[in-house]
């Protein structure tokens, strides 16, 4: 070809630019940002409603119905999924993946201030909240203390904090588990109920002198002023001299009615660490930056301030991603040089000279390929250092097999020069035509759809650009290299390695492929059967989506009955710590009572707060193994299950996209009861089906509330309105948000007014309430009112604007989901549900549709372009047909090799298996050509079959072995994300490569093609 004979004869240019790709590589190596997990960001968000004291029905009706209605109409939704509770609704707004997010988030934000109007006005507050990876904490700091206050853990949380978010690459720098510090106004009811003091007057008086109106500004002569009013309360003193009312020309104070003092607010998340009393601090990373050069700037400044400690805390950082990170990138590195390793061994048939010629396109590649795939905003992630990986023992092939053309014709007596420009002229163009269907094939994991696809893009862009960077080096490089260092040979027949290969092909593979030349047919319905039977291991091997995670990791929720108190949560929490920390393998474990571990997995959200529920973050010793860690999980399942009155659940990380649980059952209708009905059969069928594990039915229960019964004849009898009672009730239990202000040191504190009680309220607040009439006149509660205990729904679920019940289970070890999903969605096919209700399948089958949805479309281009690539090189569709039989006989050796190392057909080893026909072309292309190059030199078909066969087998065996080579420490991986892409091209390479050598001749001979 033009461009390497070019390269040879114009070195210098050549060697100055490999020279700066490789230097360019190296700084793009060094600054290109890192992180765990690809940077991911997609179109959903979540709506967040506060609006206190209301009922699940209530709450849908003022305010769930009409922001659905108003947020259904925007362009583009997908989903909306709404969880309605107590005074809380939940939206999970989703739009069609290729929306743009920014944009989408700020059509949000207009609907809703638009609807702001028709929404009740008591309601506390609307956030909308963005889904962000980056917004994983990539720290999670534990300041532990059995016996400081929490006034000082306060203190020294906010110094960390304000420590951390001096950090520019750290955000969302938050503190955990402490409540808020407040100052609290107890009124004396009976005392305001003497005075004839209406509550009306203490609440305005209250907020009145909590307003700050600016003074505008002054002109003085040549200057302006700004004219500072009185502004809010700056002290716990002035609050208490607050004028509450006026009565017979006296000033009564809040003091003499109520008692204020700086306290915290009822605590509703308890944090510890290893079972000790603490405070977490959290801080997640900006996007796109390089995790490992942030770990640098904030290990040095949590150094510095852990010196600053009182003796009595202590500081530990239980959580570093970083530290996971680096971990991950040294052992990925370490799989790097063992790949290079084993790749330079499968080299040395070739000689030490040509084998290093080899061994510089390693690095050259690599380095070209990385400023590529930093110019396409790809990350150095665990992903794409697979792509790498995957791609070192492909990179090489190019190179493999021009340098074995230059020394093939140098050993028939050709000079270095000629025998480069020959040789590469010769192969030029079947070198391309490898690395285009190579890239073909990989092209359609590129175009994967929705979050699947973006997560696993950079996987796939790492081989294409790699083997892109490996043609140019092969067609440029190392000719020049092989002019200037191959040795001349003559009639030398190779090294010893060399040598015994050739005898190895002479003595078996032509003897074998003699007698099936002579055995065509026969041949090729061997090859029929063999192909087919191998399909029948499909239904045993089975289908799973993602697999859990191998992080030695996991969490464990702790789901106490319903309305189950704080306390009582918190004892069976501490029962989960007691049998962890006999676990020898146990590093760390961080317990939340009341809400879920802060998020610290990409697909993990934190669990909103509620009594009822505790979780436990587990971190085992570095070293576990995932063997072990699943061993450990199993033992705890096996424990809980025995524990009376909760429910305690071990769950491993799963990847791939969120799911709620693995099988998840959606029942769509409008009655609530009926819905219930059909969850109760629901949730008795998936227990009662085999190999189902943690069934959970949202709505098994009705939770019991006490509603306040006014007698409405006596309350319009002493002039008290409904709102008045409602009031004062809400001033006894939950207390009232009167606003915040600022002391002199700039510390915030929020106002609460409400009556002398405990940290919680009980019946007892209730008791000797008064209620003040229009005159002022205190009437007793107890007179106008009533309780009286009334049960409702724990929450209402929507999907798309339906009412929806959501029941899931998950999947014990040793049962394949797909097995046991389509039992389940058979035994719901076969259930008859009323008129007007239905199901769907959401969890691991939602999640596959959505991950291979679209992906037809892509797999059909892929295809005629693989098919039109192969016909523009060989210019007949039967040479195009020959080198794609070669394709089941790869299918054959994944499946085996799936099946033997107990691997399902995951989403990864379907990748695997797509990526593994361009693999397979890639050799058989070598072949096909050269069987026409020699049938164009007037031999006949045997002839050129069996010379081609015996000539290319080299180049060929030695690609596949270098690719195993490289492919290898991934299979061994203890990553059950990646280790089957390896296994399924490793597999497949294997059987392609002893098959294929057969089976490709013997179609040739069969369907001989035309050769121009």
């Amino acid at each position: 070809m033009k461009i390497s004979e070019y390269a040879v004869k114009n070195y210098q240019f050549t060697l100055i630019m490999f020279l700066m790709a490789a230097a360019v590589g190296i700084t793009t190596l060094l600054t290109m940002p890192r992180s765990e997990d690809p940077d991911v960001e997609s179109p959903q968000f979540a709506m967040i409603i506060v609006y206190p004291g209301t009922s699940p029905k209530d709450m849908e009706e003022l305010v769930v119905d009409p922001i659905e209605d108003k947020v259904n109409e925007l362009e583009d939704i997908k989903r909306i999924r709404t969880t309605i509770s107590d005074g809380l609704a939940v939206f999970r707004v989703e739009f069609k993946y290729e929306s743009d997010p920014d944009e989408k988030y700020q059509e949000l934000i207009r609907e809703l201030n638009s609807l702001r109007s028709e929404l009740p006005k008591d309601i506390y507050s609307i956030d909308v909240n963005k889904f962000q990876p980056s917004d994983v904490n990539i720290l999670q700091i534990a300041l532990i203390s059995e016996n400081a206050s929490r006034a000082t853990l306060k203190k020294t949380a906010e110094s960390l904090q304000d420590e951390l978010e001096k950090i520019p690459m750290l955000k969302n720098v938050e503190i955990q588990g402490l409540p808020e510090q407040i100052v609290r106004i107890e009124l004396r009811l009976e005392k305001i109920a003497q005075m004839h003091i209406p509550m009306d007057a203490i609440i305005s008086s209250l907020q009145s002198e909590m307003a700050n109106i600016p003074g505008g500004s002054v002109v003085a002569g040549s200057k302006s002023f700004n004219i500072k009013t009185s502004g809010n309360y700056t002290n716990l003193e002035e609050i208490r001299n607050t004028i509450v009312y006026t009565a017979n020309g006296k000033n009564i104070l809040l003091s003499d009615v109520a008692d204020a003092s700086i306290t915290f607010e009822e605590a509703t998340h308890i944090t510890r660490l290893n079972g000790h009393r603490c405070v977490f601090v959290v801080a997640a990373q900006k996007s796109g930056l390089n995790i490992t050069q942030t770990q640098k700037v904030y290990k040095p400044v949590l150094k510095q301030f852990e010196a600053t400690l009182p003796s009595n805390i202590a500081m530990v950082n239980h959580f570093d991603q970083a530290d996971n990170v680096n971990g991950r990138l040294a052992g990925l590195g370490k799989d790097f040089l063992i790949a290079i390793l084993l790749v330079s061994i499968t080299l040395l048939p070739l000689g030490g000279r040509a084998a290093t010629i080899v061994m510089i396109s390693i690095p050259l590649s690599l380095a070209i390929g990385l400023v590529l795939l930093n110019l396409l905003g790809i990350s150095l992630n665990q992903l794409s250092i697979v792509g790498l990986v995957v791609a070192l023992g492909l990179l090489v092939d190019d190179s493999i097999v021009v340098v074995e053309n230059i020394e093939r014709w140098m050993r028939d007596g050709h000079s270095r020069l000629d025998a480069t420009i020959k040789a590469t002229r010769q192969i030029g163009l079947a070198v391309v035509g490898c690395t285009v269907t190579l890239i073909i094939a990989f092209m359609p994991l590129v175009f994967l759809p929705e979050g699947a696809g973006d997560f696993i893009r950079g996987l796939p862009l790492a081989v294409i650009m790699a083997v892109l960077a490996s043609m140019l080096v092969s067609l440029t490089i190392i000719p020049f290299l092989s002019s200037r260092i191959l040795k001349d040979k003559g009639d030398d027949h190779g090294n010893i390695f060399l040598r015994g290969l050739q005898r190895l092909i002479h003595g078996s593979y032509s003897r074998l492929l003699d007698k099936a030349l002579q055995k065509p047919v026969i041949t090729l319905v061997a090859a029929g059967i063999i192909f087919f039977a191998s399909l029948q291991l499909f239904p045993i091997i089975g289908f799973g989506l993602f697999p859990a995670s191998e992080k030695p990791q996991f969490i464990i929720n702790t789901i106490t009955p319903l309305q189950t108190n704080l306390e009582r949560t918190d004892t069976v929490s501490r029962y989960v710590e007691r049998v962890v920390s006999a676990i020898p393998e146990v590093s760390f474990f961080a317990t939340n009572v009341g809400k879920g571990n802060p998020r610290i997995y990409y697909n993990v959200s934190q669990e909103n707060e509620h009594t009822d529920f505790a979780q436990t973050f587990v971190q085992l010793d570095e070293h576990a193994s995932p063997e072990k860690k699943l061993e450990i999980i199993n033992t705890l399942r096996d424990q809980f299950n025995q524990y009376p009155g909760a429910k305690i659940e071990v769950k491993n990380f799963e990847q791939g996209p969120p799911v709620a649980a693995p099988i998840e059952i959606r029942l769509i209708g409008d009655n609530l009861d009926t819905l219930r009905a059909l969850a109760g059969r629901v949730e008795h069928m998936l227990k009662q089906t085999e190999g189902t594990l943690y069934v959970n039915n949202p709505v098994s229960n009705l939770k019991s509330d006490m509603r306040v019964v006014i007698n409405q004849d006596k309350a319009r009898m002493t002039g008290i309105s409904t709102v008045d009672i409602d009031r004062t009730v809400r001033l006894a239990v939950a207390g009232l948000d009167m606003g915040s202000f600022s002391d002199a040191e700039g510390e915030d504190y929020n106002i609460h007014l409400t009556t002398p009680k405990q940290e919680r309220a009980t019946l007892a607040s209730l008791e000797n309430l008064f209620v003040n009439n229009r005159q002022g006149a205190a009437v007793p509660l107890a007179q106008i009112a009533g309780l009286q205990l009334e049960t409702s729904p724990l929450r209402i679920d929507h999907y798309n604007k339906n009412r929806m019940v959501s029941v899931s289970a998950f999947v014990k070890k040793g049962y394949l989901n797909d097995k046991v999903i389509r039992e389940v969605v058979s035994k719901m096919e076969s259930t008859k549900l009323p008129a007007g209700y239905s199901f769907m399948m959401g969890g691991d089958v939602e999640a596959g549709n959505e991950s291979f949805g679209g992906l037809g479309t892509v797999i059909i281009v892929t295809v005629f372009m693989f098919v039109a690539v192969l016909v523009l090189m060989f210019k007949t569709f039967k040479s195009t047909l020959i080198v794609l039989s070669v394709i089941p006989l790869g299918v054959v050796g994944a499946v085996i090799a799936l099946f033997l190392t107990g691997n399902s057909l995951s989403f990864v080893a379907i990748i695997g298996l797509i990526a593994l026909a361009g693999v397979e072309v890639k050799n058989s292309i070598l072949l096909v050509d050269f069987t026409n190059q020699l049938r164009a030199q007037g031999k006949s078909i045997e002839e050129a079959i069996r010379e081609a066969g015996e000539v290319r087998f080299l180049p060929i065996v030695l690609t596949s072995l270098t690719a195993i080579g490289g492919l290898m420490p991934i299979a061994l991986s203890v990553n059950p994300l990646i280790s089957p892409l390896a296994i399924v091209l490793i597999g497949g390479l294997i059987s392609s490569t002893l098959l294929s050598r057969i089976v490709t001749p013997v179609v040739y001979k069969l369907i001989p093609p035309k050769v121009v």
